[in-house]
């Protein structure tokens, strides 16, 4: 094992070498590198020597939301411990940086062996919490050299990784740092104990506790109110051009009186502005919102970031994106709110898609004449409406609980 984290750690290094030649042409590694640059010195300023922390590490803006419940209640339950948060990826840190859930957020070093020695010395965790898929094995090699719980929450393991082929022999190693693995389901639980980790708990997934608390917060929002009225109400969230195709011609060519939010994945202005020309119903963007009567518009595009969850609260039907682009986005938001959910088709991989397409809560379509049928058949047969949001609901309200289990684990030895 020792040649290979030895040859490991040289790929590790050669990979950051190249990532800093790449960043001097590419916008996103620039902030995967200079990000990563400053963390010793964040750690420094926030951190009195000689504190405690709590360490959990996701690799981007999913996985966050997979930890948040938890981190909420570590807030609660240990006040005296700093809360440390570390990202892999630009596109969960740069979006988290400044959020109050943790005492400090930072880009976790590349994994080296030194770096994780100096991290670890830096935040001194009690604890440490990896989310999902997150396995790095010089940090993990260095936590359990300490003696530093770790767990392992909403885990998923497929039989396809390296974990459990002939050759995984240094990764499936690294796995032994893992104090206990909470995993999403018995698959994941039957896979681990095929290789030996017997220390497992099928929990579900903590993003159904997380979602689910969205019902309980203040979702009004007065704009929303006012250009839906009493009207049906289609919400398309993070959608790619692939989706907004599909969309628009449908609502080009539909004669129901239905209301349309597009909340595009893409905000720039030249990709707004060809929505709004390609439509040829009244449309507006939400920027431009003033004084305007908006029960006049049939589509508002809402051209920023921050506001698709509450406005999935308005809505009768709801379209997420990704589907026929670079990988669906999250579906869990929409469903808690009890309405149908219609995808395109790539989505195998996402368990709860899986799930819920099984079910019929979630509906995948592979072109504009199956979304038309299904859209004609929600406006035309309301109760088909209801009857497939209560799938939905239903899905989620079985699979609360995730973040009680590890939270009772994680009371039991801290």
């Amino acid at each position: 094992m020792m040649l290979s984290r030895f040859v490991y750690s040289m790929l590790v290094k050669l990979s950051w070498y190249a990532l800093q030649v790449i960043a001097l042409f590419n916008p996103k590694i620039k902030l995967f590198v200079s990000g990563r640059k400053e963390t010793f010195a964040q750690l420094e300023a926030t951190l009195l020597e000689g504190s405690k922390s709590i360490w959990m590490h996701v690799a981007s803006l999913g996985e966050y939301e997979q930890g948040l419940p938890i981190l909420e209640q570590l807030r609660s339950a240990y006040p005296n411990h700093k809360i440390v948060l570390t990202f892999f990826s630009p596109s969960g840190y740069e979006v988290k940086k400044n959020t109050s859930a943790a005492d400090v957020v930072v880009y976790l070093p590349m994994d080296t062996l030194s770096n994780a020695s100096k991290f670890l010395d830096k935040t001194n965790p009690e604890l440490a919490i990896f989310i999902k898929y997150e396995i790095w094995p010089n940090y993990l090699y260095q936590l359990q050299q300490r003696n530093i719980p770790t767990l392992l929450v909403s885990g998923r393991f497929l039989k396809k990784q390296i974990y459990f082929k002939p050759l995984g022999g240094f990764m499936r190693n690294s796995l032994k740092a893992i104090s206990h693995f909470f995993v999403q389901d018995e698959t994941s639980k039957r896979l681990l104990e095929s290789i030996n980790f017997k220390n497992t708990t099928v929990s579900g997934d903590t993003r159904f506790d997380r979602v689910s608390e969205i019902l309980k917060q203040d979702n009004h929002l007065d704009f929303m109110s006012k250009f839906k009225g009493d009207a049906f109400c289609v919400v398309a969230g993070s959608t790619w051009p692939e989706d907004e195709e599909i969309l628009i011609n449908f609502i080009n060519s539909t004669k129901h009186p239905i209301k349309f939010v597009i909340a595009p994945h893409q905000i720039k202005q030249a990709h707004i502005d060809h929505i709004t020309s390609a439509i040829s119903k009244k449309t507006i963007c939400y920027t431009q919102l003033g004084n305007e009567d908006l029960s006049k518009y049939d589509v508002l595009i809402i051209d920023t970031i921050g506001l698709l969850t509450k406005i999935y609260s308005y809505a009768d039907v709801a379209y997420v994106g990704g589907g026929f682009a670079t990988g669906l986005h999250n579906t869990l938001e929409p469903a808690v709110f009890g309405i149908p959910v219609i995808i395109g088709p790539n989505f195998k991989g996402f368990k709860e898609a899986d799930d819920l397409v099984a079910q019929k809560g979630i509906l995948p379509i592979q072109n504009q004449e199956n979304f038309t049928d299904l859209m004609n058949g929600f406006v035309t047969h309301p109760e088909s409406v209801t009857k497939t949001g209560k799938i939905n609901s239903n899905y989620i309200n079985t699979n609360l609980g995730a973040t009680t289990l590890a939270m009772n684990h994680i009371k039991e030895i801290l």
